[in-house]
């Protein structure tokens, strides 16, 4: 099957219902911060099915997914009394330093703030006080508010809230206790006899301590607001930008990777677990495994002819990945076909891979990869949001794969409101952020000014030089 012909499919989709169909997609919905690296507040940033990040170097767009996964390092730590893992050389998706580091300038205060759908909307019910009904918690707001000096570090705040039907905070006091607060459709819990308001220090910047949750009466839901928001993080992958050369052989022993590896050094191992994997839901006959999905898009792209992982002899745990870039050109090995299939490989593996509902970070998906091939990314990553339910955020440099999106708006087969895009610039050692406006159309009507260069500038600069030298040539200079 043809791209055009799995575009022409989410078309007719979205012309049947004037929106997008969803599963049970689950998406973060909007993140906020200050004081947190180059940014001393962003304001509410919306997040949609596909969010992307763009600007020139050093301008903050890469401090935007650190946030987050800063937050799901934190969430993996074994250490309870880890306030936040900020990450070393040997480990971790980033590696920021202390946490002193990070604050933006001086300051001694960062606040981090997160808002995300529940991946099972009917897991979290709150009772209400003094009452017999409950309430379903469908989307849940996280707020934390982290004091870093020098190597002193603290939750200020932890906050919790849904709506204005629930919400949940513990504060620092002077004294160096917490304090909780509690409101359940206007309403706080009664109180447990004889829980002093001490000893209620936070586990790392987002649970509540045991002595926190015994302090009022059937608040057990508390800990279920720590286990959301490891679940929530424990679905967001990511991969970053530079990724690793092709190898000839690859060592496959039967193994189910969770990723593919920060710079996709797993995504042959994870092609070969996932093999018989069905990347569509039920249902739907065509492509549904993962390898014969990943094959027909490095086709589609124009990369290869043909793509299949296969071991050296019957029984061996060495694969090699074996290409054909034409009909008629022999079969070679991955790392004699070129840098572009083994570049994108890591990212057609991870969008087909992981779990439908998960969220992926991607950093330069575009890196190494031909104009006509970053266009391609923006089809396949519609292919895996209407498809698969993902959630796409990305930072990227390309235009072209901005072009595509617009067009792939214009033409009906992306809902405009479903995407996100940003652009981010640098002001006096400040990160700005902008909204970029995009209509149904596909036109993007608040372009920044040499948004992606001044490419024009630089074809009338060309045309003058190479006229100029016409010029004196004529007059035998």
């Amino acid at each position: 099957m043809a791209v055009e012909t799995v575009l022409h499919m989410i078309r007719c989709r979205y012309v049947a219902s004037n929106q997008r169909l969803k599963a049970s997609i689950t998406m973060f919905k909007q993140i906020s911060m200050t004081n947190f690296k180059s940014w001393r507040e962003t304001g509410p940033v919306r997040m949609a099915p596909l969010t992307g990040f763009f600007g020139a170097n050093s301008s903050g767009k890469s401090s935007l997914l650190q946030m987050l996964l800063l937050l799901k390092q934190t969430a993996e730590s074994n250490d309870r009394n880890l306030v936040l893992k900020t990450g070393s050389i040997q480990e971790g998706y980033v590696n920021l330093g202390t946490a002193h580091e990070i604050t933006f300038r001086d300051s001694t205060d960062m606040t981090l703030n997160v808002v995300w759908d529940l991946a099972d909307k009917s897991t979290l019910s709150v009772p209400v006080p003094q009452d017999s009904g409950n309430i379903k918690v469908e989307q849940l707001a996280f707020e934390t508010v982290i004091h870093a000096a020098q190597q002193r570090i603290y939750v200020d705040k932890l906050r919790y809230t849904s709506g204005e039907n629930f919400s949940a905070d513990l504060s620092r006091q002077p004294n160096n206790h917490y304090t909780i607060r509690i409101e359940v459709d206007g309403k706080p819990p009664v109180r447990a006899q004889g829980r002093p308001r001490v000893y209620m220090k936070p586990e790392k910047c987002y649970s509540f301590s045991d002595e926190a949750m015994r302090y009022y009466q059937d608040t057990s839901y508390l800990s279920d607001l720590a286990l959301h928001f490891e679940r929530r993080f424990q679905q967001l992958y990511y991969l970053g930008p530079l990724r690793e050369y092709p190898q000839r052989t690859y060592t496959w022993a039967g193994e189910n990777p969770v990723d593919v590896g920060l710079k996709g050094e797993l995504a042959v191992p994870a092609l070969l677990g996932g093999k018989n994997k069905k990347v569509y839901p039920d249902g739907r006959k065509r492509f549904s495994k993962l390898e014969i999905r990943v094959a027909q898009w490095l086709v589609d792209l124009e990369l290869a002819y043909s793509f299949e992982a296969r071991p050296l002899y019957r029984g061996s745990s060495e694969y090699a990945v074996w290409l054909k870039r034409h009909k008629e050109s022999p079969e070679v090995r991955i790392t004699d076909m070129g840098i572009g299939v083994s570049q994108v490989l890591p990212v057609l593996v991870l969008c087909y891979y992981v779990p439908p509902g998960s969220a992926i970070i991607l950093e330069q998906p575009e890196l190494h990869l031909h104009p006509s091939v970053q266009a391609g990314l923006a089809d396949v990553f519609i292919d895996c949001i209407e498809n698969r339910d993902l959630q796409i955020i990305l930072e990227s440099h390309s235009e072209h794969m901005v072009r595509r999106l617009q067009r792939r708006i214009a033409e009906k087969v992306f809902a405009p409101e479903d995407a996100a895009l940003y652009f981010c610039e640098l002001h006096t050692g400040e990160s700005k952020l902008t909204s970029l406006d995009v209509d149904m159309f596909g036109d993007i009507h608040n372009w920044p000014d040499d948004f992606f260069g001044d490419l024009l500038g630089e074809v009338v600069a060309a045309f003058d030089a190479g006229l100029e030298r016409k010029q004196l040539q004529a007059n035998g200079s």
